[in-house]
Formats: structure tokens, sequence, C-alpha cells
């Protein structure tokens, strides 16, 4: 039998799955169920062979996904045992600072953070209350995206605010944790010395970040309490004049639930340009709105990219990843024509590898006896 750990990362409309084998973590299987709610279909493949594809019942939601995913593993396991079902979590608020096993205890801890995470915590939780219903009894691991930027320097985690609502959970959490996390890791193996020094990272795709590294720790990043802080992203508006928050309440009428709608759902780069989140189809889009957003956002990023230089004291290496950051070398371009007046400093792509990241974490987990 071959021990595995699965992996699985629950959005909004999509569940995206890997098996991994615990000793040495092959990829063995991969894939997704999409359209969640709508007209679901799940992608699978085992590492090396070819893609197969089935429609879910209408309207399935993330138990039925769930329920794909473990079908699909176990028609095609070759004597696979499974050790441990590692999720993603978003938001893991002041007292989860690395992996941790599920309870329900844990389940209510995260459940109040859901107002923080509001796009991602209700999913994430989801996918773990059908694990827990289908899968068995295994253990369920949760993996936090915030855990990464715990213990960063007081001046990066507070708003200019009383103390007293920094002190209840209104501070800087900062995410895609998961994802730095697995940059680290890889500059240690390959550039241990650049991972000493200097280095800003850009996970940039539908949702987006910075983070200011040094000695592979986070120093600062531009998401702040939510997820929708920082730089402009695919449907998300990024950092915003509380003000205009205030605005659209008092003088336009817009009930909190539009106000998150749009900020959440119909800002960003879909709302610069009227037309798409996607960057590949607004590349090849040669309308003033289209260029009008990838400009705005490729300076935002650069600008962000400067501020985070202050923070480490100047810049030795700029890292891309995230499915933008690896795939538009148009936009990667235009940040890095913003940031020339910075010096020389090196500049490479890492590609982004969340889910074998949650899977070193579940192992370790499982080693310690936790």
């Amino acid at each position: 039998m071959i021990p595995t750990i699965l992996t699985l990362n629950a959005g909004s409309s999509s569940l995206k799955f890997r098996v991994f084998a615990r000793e040495g973590l092959a990829l063995l299987a991969k894939g997704a169920v999409s359209r969640i709610g709508g007209e679901a279909e799940l992608k699978a493949a085992l590492t090396g062979a070819e893609e197969t594809q089935r429609a879910l019942p209408a309207r399935a939601d993330h138990t039925a996904a769930l329920e794909a995913v473990i079908d699909y593993i176990d028609a095609h396991d070759d004597g696979w045992r499974m050790e441990a079902v590692a999720h993603r979590v978003v938001h893991g608020g002041l007292g989860h600072t690395r992996a941790t096993l599920v309870t329900p205890e844990v389940i209510a801890e995260l459940t109040a953070l859901v107002p923080f995470a509001p796009l991602h915590q209700p999913h994430n939780l989801a996918a773990m209350e059908a694990s827990r219903r289908l899968v068995g009894d295994v253990p369920d691991i949760a993996c936090f995206d915030t855990a990464f930027h715990t213990g960063r320097d007081p001046l990066f985690t507070h708003f200019a605010l009383p103390r007293e609502f920094h002190d209840k959970g209104v501070r800087r959490y900062g995410f895609h944790g998961l994802s730095y996390q697995w940059l680290s890791h890889v500059l240690a193996e390959d550039h241990p010395n650049l991972r000493a020094g200097r280095v800003i990272a850009a996970h940039l795709g539908n949702g987006a970040s910075l983070c200011a590294m040094r000695d592979g720790v986070s120093v600062d990043t531009t998401m702040g309490m939510t997820a929708v802080d920082g730089v402009p992203m695919g449907t998300r508006s990024g950092a915003l004049d509380p003000g205009a928050i205030l605005l659209l309440r008092r003088s336009f009428g817009m009930e909190l639930e539009e106000i998150e709608d749009l900020i959440y759902n119909r800002a960003g780069l879909l709302g610069l340009s009227g037309r798409t989140n996607d960057v590949a189809t607004l590349l090849r889009d040669d309308s003033a709105e289209a260029r009008f957003a990838l400009d705005y956002f490729a300076l935002r990023c650069a600008q962000a990219a400067a501020g985070l230089a202050v923070s480490l004291g100047g810049i030795d290496a700029m890292v891309f990843t995230g499915g933008i950051g690896e795939n538009a070398a148009p936009v990667r371009a235009a940040i890095l024509r913003h940031m020339a007046h910075l010096g020389a400093f090196d500049v490479m792509i890492i590609a982004a590898n969340e889910e074998k990241m949650m899977a070193m974490e579940a192992v370790a987990l499982l080693g310690s006896g936790a």
C-alpha cells in the first residue's frame, strides 16, 4: 500500500485536488471540479495519463464535488492508502500560526473568521464538513494562508486606529502565505544566497498580492485584514479609500451586501476594463479600456513593490508567481519598467505550488504525532 496525502483547495465554484505519495511527495493525481452550483464538471488525471472528464448533477454543491473526487480516486488508485486530507484555509486569525488538525473547536474558531474572508472562508469550511462525512476516519488538516505572515514587527500589523481595535483583531494579517512559503522553500533549495537577502515576491493571479521577505521570512505584505486589500485583482478592488465606502453607503444608498459584491466581484481588472478579468483576453484586446486596465494593474503592482523595498531597505530579487506572474510576460515587463529606478536586481519566475506546500505541512504534522 502507498500512503498518500489528499489536498483540497475549495473556492466559491471550484474544488481543486491533488494526491501525493506521503514518502517523497510524488504527485500521483490531480484535478478539479469547476462550476459548482451550476453545470459542474470534474476534470482529473493520473500523473502521466490523459485527462478524464465527468459531468456532475445539476447544481451540485461542494459535498457532491468531493464525492466526485473521492469516486475518481477510488476508481483509479493503485494501492493508495489515504492518511490525511489537507485543506487550504484562507484565514487562520491570530490563533492559528501553523497547520493544525481540524476539530470541532477549530471549526468554530474558523467560522468566526468568515467576516474577514467572506469570499473564501465559507467554502473552505464546506470542504472540511464534506470531508469529515465522506472520507472516513482520516485526519483533516487545516493549512493557513495567514500563517506565513505571523511574527511580523507591529509596525507592519497595525492600522492607524486606536490600539483597542488592533487587540480585537482589526489588524493586518496578510494572505497567499502558502504560496510565499513555497517560494521560500524553493529559494532555500535553489538560491540560498538570494533567500538570505531582500526578496519581493509577487503572487499575481485572479487574487494578487506582494510580499517582502528577508531570510525567507515575511516582513511586510500588501494584503491587510482581508483578501480584498492591496493591489487590484481580477474582480477585487484592492486598496480603496475608506471614505469611498462611506460615500457608496450614504450618497448612493448601497446596502453593505451590494458594496461587498462590488469590491469583491465587480471591481479590479473586470471593473476597470468593463470586459473581463482574464489577462490573456485583455492582452489580445486592443481597446483603450483593456490597455488602461493592464496599465493600471502594472503601475499599482510596481508602486506596491517600491513600498515593500522601503520595508526591506532595498531589493535584491523580484520573484513572480501565480497565473499572471508566471504566464503574462508583457505584464511582468511593464511592472519591471516602472521599477527601473530602483537599480539592478535579480528577476525570476517560480511556479506556484501551494498544494505541495500543504502536503509538506501535513506530513510534518503527522510526523510530529500531533
